[in-house]
């Protein structure tokens, strides 16, 4: 039985609209079902429900919008199905092109804002330590828990809308202290020092940690002095693809975890992994389904989207050159303006960088249809999500070598720390 305040019993009974008392009663049945005894105030959300999957989440939307549901927390917008003008052209049916156009206008009515990125925390969405909220998106979630130390499940769609709508939240899972600690701990230590401070491992590590953790929360030892906050959004999003992770700590680099010890809570951890190299090496082939070919029909970037950061250093590997094979960057409005003020997005383009902003290429059909086609990528969640998503096969590889092989037309290899 959950236990509703008289604020939330009122609400539920409409005296703040329909819209509001469907999203209450939306939420309170959630917690009824996820055994949570009460609903906590929630400080913001972060909605994934807005990205088109059907005409049922269009009506969905808009039924809210009917009873006059607004959010009573900041919420921002999750990728949609459309780009901008400008943008990669978007090959959807004239019928779900207009579903989907009409769900993100039903979600900014509700007061949400147009971010339409999975990584509101490089837009200015950065809930403080602590803090109860409610997020959709997996790699949002893991960021969110692991680096900001805010509090949040992993919210599906209509229940994150539901959730923002009531200003609460189900208070059970990762809401609760107890639930945040580890009990798996990831030693890394014994892989080189070069390895542990390479881009290219992070989404590599994120594979291994969903596949062994599963929806326990992890801590890994050894990446002291090694991360940066890309870095950790790749692990993130790889580790909440391969698995269910909702929240991973780092001895000594995450809030929650200053040590190993802090992190266990003062416990013995229930287990422990060693990692090895070959590990790591099988972890990589398993990434690329391609096989032992050269070809790359496209080189696709932003899963999570890019940073700023990531596209500076997309330019300074181009260093002006141009690209026989199209490279699809990935990335949100925030990112596009400043690009866009001095000139950049511009020579960009002209060198052949596709940008695909609000959206990415594995949830909408951006990619041309091409029989037997590899995408190469840096992205371990793009290469979880893009066989299935788009039928394409799959090459992982860093950065570089994505730049590179989208040069020269043909998949390029760097020497390897691993190898």
């Amino acid at each position: 039985m959950v236990e509703l305040s008289p604020e939330e019993r009122a609400i539920a009974a409409g005296t703040q609209g329909e819209g509001a008392a469907m999203a209450m009663r939306i939420v309170a049945e959630s917690a009824r079902l996820m055994g949570a005894p009460k609903l906590i105030p929630v400080a913001s959300a972060h909605i994934d429900g807005a990205l088109y999957h059907g005409d049922s989440g269009t009506l969905f939307a808009e039924k809210l919008v009917e009873g006059g549901a607004k959010v009573a927390v900041r919420a921002t917008l999750n990728v949609g199905a459309l780009a901008p003008a400008g943008c990669a052209a978007i090959r959807l049916a004239a019928h779900e092109r207009d579903m989907a156009a009409r769900m993100m206008r039903a979600y900014e009515a509700m007061g949400c804002e147009p971010s339409w990125t999975c990584a509101p925390y490089q837009a200015g969405h950065r809930p403080k330590l602590g803090s109860d909220v409610a997020w959709g998106e997996s790699n949002a979630v893991v960021f969110c828990n692991s680096v900001l130390g805010a509090r949040t499940n992993r919210y599906g769609d209509f229940l994150d809308i539901a959730c923002a709508i009531a200003g609460r939240a189900p208070d059970y899972g990762l809401h609760q202290p107890e639930n945040r600690l580890a009990t798996l701990v990831i030693d890394v230590r014994g892989l080189s020092q070069a390895l542990r401070a390479s881009d290219v491992f992070y989404p590599v590590l994120g594979t291994i940690l969903g596949r062994t953790a599963g929806s326990a929360v992890a801590v890994i030892d050894g990446l002291q002095g090694c991360t940066t906050e890309d870095r950790l959004k790749a692990l993130g999003a790889a580790a909440a693809s391969a698995g269910g992770v909702g929240l991973f700590h780092i001895a000594g680099v995450t809030p929650e975890a200053p040590d190993l010890a802090t992190a266990l809570g003062r416990q013995p951890p229930r287990e422990r992994i060693v990692l090895t190299a070959p590990e790591v090496q099988a972890a990589l082939a398993r990434l690329s389904t391609a096989g032992p070919t050269e070809r790359v029909d496209a080189v696709a970037i932003g899963s999570p989207h890019l940073s700023l950061a990531e596209i500076d250093e997309v330019e300074r590997l181009l260093a002006g050159r141009s690209l026989k094979t199209p490279l699809y960057a990935n990335t949100g409005r925030h990112v596009l303006r400043p690009l866009e003020a001095g000139g950049r997005r511009k020579a960009l383009e002209e060198a052949g960088v596709i940008f695909v902003a609000d959206t990415c290429v594995v949830v909408t059909p951006i990619l041309p249809e091409i029989a037997g086609a590899v995408l190469m990528t840096n992205s371990g969640k793009f290469a979880h999500y893009a066989p299935g998503n788009t039928g394409y096969a799959v090459t992982y590889g860093s950065l570089a070598e994505c730049v590179e092989s989208a040069v020269a037309g043909h998949l390029v290899r760097e020497p390897r720390a691993w190898a």
